[in-house]
Protein backbone atom coordinates (compact mmCIF):
# COMPACT_ATOMS: atom_id res chain seq x y z
CA UNK A 1 0.00 0.00 0.00
CA UNK A 2 1.51 3.28 -0.94
CA UNK A 3 2.01 6.14 1.37
CA UNK A 4 -0.79 8.08 2.48
CA UNK A 5 0.66 11.22 1.16
CA UNK A 6 3.41 11.39 -1.39
CA UNK A 7 4.39 14.54 -0.52
CA UNK A 8 4.48 14.95 3.72
CA UNK A 9 6.02 17.05 6.67
CA UNK A 10 7.24 15.93 10.17
CA UNK A 11 4.68 17.69 11.62
CA UNK A 12 6.13 20.63 13.94
CA UNK A 13 6.14 24.04 11.97
CA UNK A 14 7.92 27.26 13.33
CA UNK A 15 6.13 29.56 16.25
CA UNK A 16 4.93 33.07 15.36
CA UNK A 17 6.90 35.59 17.19
CA UNK A 18 4.05 36.58 19.11
CA UNK A 19 3.29 33.16 20.57
CA UNK A 20 7.39 32.67 21.67
CA UNK A 21 7.37 36.56 22.94
CA UNK A 22 4.22 35.84 25.49
CA UNK A 23 5.25 31.81 26.17
CA UNK A 24 8.57 33.18 27.44
CA UNK A 25 6.77 36.26 29.64
CA UNK A 26 4.97 34.02 31.04
CA UNK A 27 7.44 31.48 31.80
CA UNK A 28 5.91 28.73 29.89
CA UNK A 29 9.77 27.51 28.99
CA UNK A 30 9.79 23.71 30.26
CA UNK A 31 8.86 20.76 28.52
CA UNK A 32 6.13 19.98 30.86
CA UNK A 33 4.49 23.36 31.50
CA UNK A 34 0.83 24.00 31.80
CA UNK A 35 -0.05 26.81 29.71
CA UNK A 36 -2.08 29.62 31.39
CA UNK A 37 -5.77 30.47 29.90
CA UNK A 38 -4.19 33.72 28.16
CA UNK A 39 -1.43 31.73 26.31
CA UNK A 40 -4.08 29.25 25.15
CA UNK A 41 -6.32 31.47 23.76
CA UNK A 42 -3.16 33.19 21.89
CA UNK A 43 -2.10 29.26 20.99
CA UNK A 44 -5.87 28.62 19.38
CA UNK A 45 -5.23 31.41 17.38
CA UNK A 46 -1.90 30.44 15.78
CA UNK A 47 -2.77 26.98 15.50
CA UNK A 48 -6.21 28.61 13.40
CA UNK A 49 -3.97 30.74 11.49
CA UNK A 50 -1.23 28.06 11.00
CA UNK A 51 -4.03 25.65 9.40
CA UNK A 52 -5.60 27.54 7.20
CA UNK A 53 -1.85 28.49 5.88
CA UNK A 54 -1.60 24.97 5.11
CA UNK A 55 -4.91 25.12 3.25
CA UNK A 56 -4.46 27.86 1.00
CA UNK A 57 -0.87 26.89 -0.26
CA UNK A 58 -2.16 22.84 -0.99
CA UNK A 59 0.20 21.33 1.92
CA UNK A 60 -0.84 18.13 3.47
CA UNK A 61 -0.67 16.45 5.66
CA UNK A 62 -2.72 19.51 7.72
CA UNK A 63 -0.79 19.68 11.31
CA UNK A 64 -1.31 22.14 14.31
CA UNK A 65 2.53 22.54 13.91
CA UNK A 66 3.11 20.98 17.23
CA UNK A 67 1.77 24.36 18.62
CA UNK A 68 0.63 23.22 21.74
CA UNK A 69 4.03 21.94 22.95
CA UNK A 70 7.14 23.63 24.00
CA UNK A 71 8.89 20.29 22.38
CA UNK A 72 7.76 17.22 20.22
CA UNK A 73 7.76 15.24 23.20
CA UNK A 74 5.59 17.31 25.46
CA UNK A 75 2.00 16.68 26.69
CA UNK A 76 1.63 12.78 26.75
CA UNK A 77 3.85 10.90 29.60
CA UNK A 78 3.55 13.83 32.32
CA UNK A 79 -0.91 13.12 31.45
CA UNK A 80 -0.63 9.19 32.40
CA UNK A 81 -1.75 8.23 35.55
CA UNK A 82 1.87 6.84 37.38
CA UNK A 83 4.31 8.95 36.06
CA UNK A 84 5.57 12.26 36.96
CA UNK A 85 7.87 15.33 35.92
CA UNK A 86 11.04 14.99 37.66
CA UNK A 87 12.89 18.35 37.89
CA UNK A 88 16.72 19.17 37.31
CA UNK A 89 17.87 15.72 36.89
CA UNK A 90 21.75 16.15 37.04
CA UNK A 91 23.22 15.62 33.58
CA UNK A 92 26.05 13.87 34.78
CA UNK A 93 24.54 11.12 37.17
CA UNK A 94 21.22 11.07 36.21
CA UNK A 95 21.38 9.91 32.97
CA UNK A 96 22.97 7.00 30.68
CA UNK A 97 26.48 6.79 29.71
CA UNK A 98 27.31 8.43 26.68
CA UNK A 99 23.83 9.52 25.66
CA UNK A 100 24.85 11.33 22.71
CA UNK A 101 22.19 14.53 23.90
CA UNK A 102 24.06 14.85 27.08
CA UNK A 103 27.24 15.82 25.35
CA UNK A 104 25.18 18.56 23.36
CA UNK A 105 23.79 20.10 26.22
CA UNK A 106 26.83 19.50 28.70
CA UNK A 107 28.68 21.81 25.15
CA UNK A 108 25.89 24.51 26.03
CA UNK A 109 26.30 24.90 29.76
CA UNK A 110 23.07 22.95 30.54
CA UNK A 111 23.77 21.09 33.65
CA UNK A 112 20.43 19.29 34.62
CA UNK A 113 17.41 18.43 32.30
CA UNK A 114 13.66 17.44 33.45
CA UNK A 115 12.59 14.28 33.21
CA UNK A 116 9.61 11.29 33.65
CA UNK A 117 9.80 8.78 36.05
CA UNK A 118 7.47 6.37 36.44
CA UNK A 119 6.76 6.76 40.19
CA UNK A 120 3.45 4.21 40.33
CA UNK A 121 1.64 1.85 38.22
CA UNK A 122 1.24 3.37 34.69
CA UNK A 123 -2.45 3.83 34.06
CA UNK A 124 -4.45 5.41 31.16
CA UNK A 125 -7.07 7.20 32.93
CA UNK A 126 -7.68 9.81 29.76
CA UNK A 127 -6.46 10.80 26.20
CA UNK A 128 -3.49 12.99 26.79
CA UNK A 129 -3.72 14.37 22.97
CA UNK A 130 -7.19 14.32 22.33
CA UNK A 131 -8.19 17.63 23.27
CA UNK A 132 -5.27 18.56 20.38
CA UNK A 133 -6.89 16.44 17.92
CA UNK A 134 -10.39 18.06 18.17
CA UNK A 135 -8.87 21.32 18.08
CA UNK A 136 -7.00 20.99 15.04
CA UNK A 137 -10.15 18.72 13.37
CA UNK A 138 -12.14 21.97 14.84
CA UNK A 139 -10.64 24.16 11.85
CA UNK A 140 -11.45 21.25 9.06
CA UNK A 141 -14.84 20.10 7.39
CA UNK A 142 -15.03 16.18 8.64
CA UNK A 143 -13.91 15.62 5.05
CA UNK A 144 -10.53 16.93 5.62
CA UNK A 145 -9.25 15.19 8.70
CA UNK A 146 -8.17 12.60 6.77
CA UNK A 147 -5.80 14.79 5.28
CA UNK A 148 -4.63 15.37 8.83
CA UNK A 149 -1.50 13.72 10.69
CA UNK A 150 -0.44 13.59 14.37
CA UNK A 151 3.37 13.13 15.84
CA UNK A 152 3.58 11.09 19.38
CA UNK A 153 7.01 10.86 21.34
CA UNK A 154 8.02 7.18 21.37
CA UNK A 155 7.68 4.29 23.97
CA UNK A 156 11.17 4.53 24.67
CA UNK A 157 11.61 7.80 25.29
CA UNK A 158 12.50 8.22 29.11
CA UNK A 159 13.90 4.97 29.80
CA UNK A 160 16.43 5.12 26.85
CA UNK A 161 17.85 8.55 28.88
CA UNK A 162 17.26 7.62 32.11
CA UNK A 163 20.18 6.23 34.19
CA UNK A 164 19.91 2.42 34.33
CA UNK A 165 16.98 1.56 36.38
CA UNK A 166 16.00 4.93 37.15
CA UNK A 167 12.85 5.04 34.75
CA UNK A 168 10.35 3.62 37.17
CA UNK A 169 10.85 3.08 40.65
CA UNK A 170 11.27 0.18 42.08
CA UNK A 171 7.70 0.23 44.04
CA UNK A 172 5.73 0.56 40.77
CA UNK A 173 7.50 -2.30 38.04
CA UNK A 174 10.30 -4.74 39.23
CA UNK A 175 11.19 -5.12 35.52
CA UNK A 176 11.58 -3.42 32.18
CA UNK A 177 9.50 -5.15 31.16
CA UNK A 178 6.62 -4.47 33.42
CA UNK A 179 6.98 -1.09 33.03
CA UNK A 180 7.06 -1.15 28.83
CA UNK A 181 3.93 -3.26 28.86
CA UNK A 182 2.03 -0.93 31.01
CA UNK A 183 3.13 2.01 29.03
CA UNK A 184 2.39 0.28 25.15
CA UNK A 185 -1.13 -0.80 26.84
CA UNK A 186 -1.25 3.47 26.85
CA UNK A 187 -0.41 4.04 23.40
CA UNK A 188 -3.13 1.17 22.53
CA UNK A 189 -5.65 3.15 24.08
CA UNK A 190 -4.39 6.36 22.91
CA UNK A 191 -4.29 5.07 18.81
CA UNK A 192 -8.24 3.66 19.66
CA UNK A 193 -9.68 7.38 21.29
CA UNK A 194 -7.84 9.29 18.39
CA UNK A 195 -9.07 6.80 15.69
CA UNK A 196 -12.76 6.94 17.70
CA UNK A 197 -12.63 10.67 17.07
CA UNK A 198 -11.94 10.27 13.47
CA UNK A 199 -8.35 10.87 13.01
CA UNK A 200 -6.51 7.93 10.45
CA UNK A 201 -2.32 8.89 10.18
CA UNK A 202 -0.23 9.33 13.68
CA UNK A 203 3.82 9.88 13.37
CA UNK A 204 6.26 8.49 16.17
CA UNK A 205 9.11 10.48 16.94
CA UNK A 206 12.17 8.37 18.23
CA UNK A 207 15.09 10.10 17.02
CA UNK A 208 17.25 8.58 19.62
CA UNK A 209 16.98 5.20 18.02
CA UNK A 210 19.67 6.10 16.05
CA UNK A 211 22.10 6.26 18.76
CA UNK A 212 22.50 2.77 18.41
CA UNK A 213 24.21 2.90 15.28
CA UNK A 214 27.58 5.12 17.13
CA UNK A 215 30.23 3.75 18.60
CA UNK A 216 29.89 6.03 21.31
CA UNK A 217 26.27 5.05 22.99
CA UNK A 218 27.30 1.61 22.80
CA UNK A 219 30.05 2.25 24.61
CA UNK A 220 28.13 4.06 27.06
CA UNK A 221 25.76 1.22 27.04
CA UNK A 222 28.63 -1.67 27.78
CA UNK A 223 29.86 1.06 30.56
CA UNK A 224 26.30 0.50 32.23
CA UNK A 225 26.19 -2.69 31.83
CA UNK A 226 23.38 -2.84 29.15
CA UNK A 227 24.31 -4.88 26.05
CA UNK A 228 23.24 -2.66 23.16
CA UNK A 229 22.25 -5.21 20.88
CA UNK A 230 19.89 -6.98 23.60
CA UNK A 231 18.38 -2.71 24.69
CA UNK A 232 17.61 -2.28 20.97
CA UNK A 233 15.83 -5.67 21.11
CA UNK A 234 14.06 -4.91 23.72
CA UNK A 235 13.01 -1.13 22.33
CA UNK A 236 11.58 -2.89 19.15
CA UNK A 237 9.46 -5.21 21.07
CA UNK A 238 8.12 -2.14 23.33
CA UNK A 239 7.62 -0.39 20.04
CA UNK A 240 5.50 -3.21 18.42
CA UNK A 241 3.40 -3.74 21.61
CA UNK A 242 2.02 -0.22 21.18
CA UNK A 243 0.64 -1.72 17.28
CA UNK A 244 -0.90 -4.69 18.97
CA UNK A 245 -4.63 -4.26 18.07
CA UNK A 246 -4.38 -0.95 15.72
CA UNK A 247 -6.81 -0.72 13.91
CA UNK A 248 -6.03 -1.72 10.28
CA UNK A 249 -7.19 1.58 8.47
CA UNK A 250 -4.99 3.60 11.32
CA UNK A 251 -1.94 4.32 9.51
CA UNK A 252 1.28 4.46 12.03
CA UNK A 253 4.60 5.48 10.82
CA UNK A 254 8.28 5.91 12.94
CA UNK A 255 10.58 9.19 12.29
CA UNK A 256 14.62 8.72 12.49
CA UNK A 257 16.71 11.44 12.75
CA UNK A 258 19.99 12.52 14.19
CA UNK A 259 18.72 15.69 16.40
CA UNK A 260 17.33 18.69 15.28
CA UNK A 261 18.22 21.34 18.05
CA UNK A 262 17.79 25.15 17.66
CA UNK A 263 20.18 26.79 15.43
CA UNK A 264 20.96 23.89 12.83
CA UNK A 265 22.42 21.99 15.75
CA UNK A 266 22.46 17.83 15.25
CA UNK A 267 23.40 15.49 17.52
CA UNK A 268 24.83 12.53 15.98
CA UNK A 269 25.51 11.46 12.49
CA UNK A 270 26.08 7.90 10.96
CA UNK A 271 24.40 5.44 8.56
CA UNK A 272 21.28 3.41 9.12
CA UNK A 273 22.82 0.05 8.07
CA UNK A 274 24.37 -1.04 11.38
CA UNK A 275 20.33 -1.21 12.30
CA UNK A 276 18.71 -1.25 9.68
CA UNK A 277 17.77 -4.43 8.71
CA UNK A 278 16.18 -4.80 12.44
CA UNK A 279 14.35 -1.56 12.13
CA UNK A 280 12.79 -2.39 8.62
CA UNK A 281 12.13 -6.21 8.98
CA UNK A 282 11.41 -6.42 12.80
CA UNK A 283 9.48 -3.07 13.61
CA UNK A 284 5.85 -3.25 12.62
CA UNK A 285 5.12 0.37 11.78
CA UNK A 286 3.44 1.08 8.03
CA UNK A 287 6.39 4.20 7.10
CA UNK A 288 9.55 5.12 8.66
CA UNK A 289 10.44 8.78 7.31
CA UNK A 290 14.04 9.21 7.13
CA UNK A 291 16.64 11.68 7.05
CA UNK A 292 18.58 12.05 4.28
CA UNK A 293 19.17 16.04 3.39
CA UNK A 294 22.90 15.44 4.06
CA UNK A 295 25.40 12.99 3.85
CA UNK A 296 25.54 12.86 7.82
CA UNK A 297 22.78 10.17 6.84
CA UNK A 298 25.21 7.96 4.97
CA UNK A 299 23.94 6.26 1.69
CA UNK A 300 20.88 4.77 0.56
CA UNK A 301 22.25 1.48 0.69
CA UNK A 302 20.50 0.36 3.97
CA UNK A 303 17.13 0.61 2.07
CA UNK A 304 17.98 -2.37 0.27
CA UNK A 305 16.91 -4.03 3.32
CA UNK A 306 13.23 -2.50 3.29
CA UNK A 307 10.20 -4.97 2.88
CA UNK A 308 7.90 -5.56 0.55
CA UNK A 309 4.59 -3.97 1.88
CA UNK A 310 6.29 -1.16 3.81
CA UNK A 311 7.03 2.52 2.76
CA UNK A 312 9.91 4.61 3.29
CA UNK A 313 9.38 9.17 3.15
CA UNK A 314 12.16 10.46 1.91
CA UNK A 315 13.26 13.73 3.93
CA UNK A 316 15.69 15.09 1.33
CA UNK A 317 14.92 18.88 1.96
CA UNK A 318 16.63 20.69 4.59
CA UNK A 319 15.46 22.43 7.61
CA UNK A 320 18.71 23.31 8.70
CA UNK A 321 19.52 25.56 5.49
CA UNK A 322 17.35 28.27 4.20
CA UNK A 323 19.05 27.04 0.81
CA UNK A 324 16.14 25.70 -1.70
CA UNK A 325 17.19 23.19 -3.23
CA UNK A 326 17.27 22.22 -6.86
CA UNK A 327 14.57 20.28 -8.19
CA UNK A 328 16.97 18.07 -10.56
CA UNK A 329 19.05 17.19 -7.66
CA UNK A 330 15.99 15.85 -5.81
CA UNK A 331 14.28 14.02 -8.62
CA UNK A 332 17.62 12.06 -9.15
CA UNK A 333 17.84 11.26 -5.59
CA UNK A 334 14.86 9.82 -5.32
CA UNK A 335 15.29 7.62 -8.40
CA UNK A 336 18.47 6.85 -6.90
CA UNK A 337 16.69 5.63 -3.75
CA UNK A 338 14.36 3.67 -5.31
CA UNK A 339 16.61 1.83 -7.50
CA UNK A 340 18.65 0.55 -4.38
CA UNK A 341 15.40 -0.54 -2.92
CA UNK A 342 14.00 -2.05 -5.98
CA UNK A 343 17.18 -4.15 -6.29
CA UNK A 344 16.73 -5.54 -2.49
CA UNK A 345 13.32 -6.36 -3.14
CA UNK A 346 13.72 -7.79 -6.74
CA UNK A 347 10.96 -5.17 -8.28
CA UNK A 348 11.48 -2.83 -10.79
CA UNK A 349 12.33 0.61 -10.12
CA UNK A 350 8.39 1.99 -11.38
CA UNK A 351 6.90 -0.59 -9.08
CA UNK A 352 8.98 0.71 -5.86
CA UNK A 353 7.78 4.42 -7.10
CA UNK A 354 4.62 3.56 -7.45
CA UNK A 355 4.07 1.37 -4.04
CA UNK A 356 6.68 2.57 -1.20
CA UNK A 357 7.76 6.14 -1.23
CA UNK A 358 6.96 9.51 -1.00
CA UNK A 359 9.27 13.11 0.31
CA UNK A 360 9.29 15.58 2.84
CA UNK A 361 11.62 17.58 4.74
CA UNK A 362 14.23 15.32 6.75
CA UNK A 363 12.67 16.85 10.00
CA UNK A 364 10.18 19.36 11.71
CA UNK A 365 11.01 23.03 11.81
CA UNK A 366 10.82 23.31 15.15
CA UNK A 367 11.05 20.40 17.58
CA UNK A 368 10.83 22.74 19.97
CA UNK A 369 9.26 26.43 20.81
CA UNK A 370 12.39 28.02 19.86
CA UNK A 371 13.73 25.67 17.11
CA UNK A 372 14.77 26.65 13.54
CA UNK A 373 17.44 26.13 11.56
CA UNK A 374 20.26 29.02 10.96
CA UNK A 375 18.59 31.32 8.55
CA UNK A 376 15.03 30.11 8.25
CA UNK A 377 11.98 32.01 8.13
CA UNK A 378 8.20 31.66 8.14
CA UNK A 379 8.83 32.71 4.52
CA UNK A 380 11.29 30.21 3.83
CA UNK A 381 9.89 27.01 5.45
CA UNK A 382 6.75 27.79 3.37
CA UNK A 383 9.00 27.89 0.21
CA UNK A 384 10.23 24.39 1.60
CA UNK A 385 7.31 23.11 1.93
CA UNK A 386 5.91 24.24 -1.37
CA UNK A 387 9.14 22.37 -2.99
CA UNK A 388 8.43 19.27 -1.07
CA UNK A 389 4.88 19.43 -2.93
CA UNK A 390 6.69 20.14 -6.04
CA UNK A 391 8.90 17.47 -5.69
CA UNK A 392 6.51 15.22 -5.54
CA UNK A 393 3.98 16.36 -8.86
CA UNK A 394 6.61 15.88 -10.46
CA UNK A 395 7.71 12.32 -9.80
CA UNK A 396 3.76 10.96 -9.20
CA UNK A 397 1.84 13.70 -10.98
Amino acid sequence: MAPPFRAEHIGSLMRPADLLAARSAAGVTSSYSQLTEEIQVLTENAIADVVAKQLELGIRPITSGEYERDKFYSGFFENLQGMEVIKDIPITKGYRTNFPTLRTLKSLGIPTRDSIVAVDRIRYTQSPYLSEWKALRARLPQEQWKDCKMTMPPVTHSHMQMAVGTAYRPNAYSSDREYFKDLAEAYVAEFQALYDEGLRSIQIDDPCLLFFVTDEFRAGCVADGVNPDELLDEYIWAHNQCLLGKPADLHVGLHLCRGNMAGSTHIMSGSYERIAKKLFTELAYDTYYLEYDTDRAGDFEPLRHLPIGKNVILGVVSTKSPELEDMNELVTRVHSAAEVIARGQGRSVAEVLESSLGVSPQCGFASMSSGGGCGMTMDIMWKKLLLVEQLAKQIWG
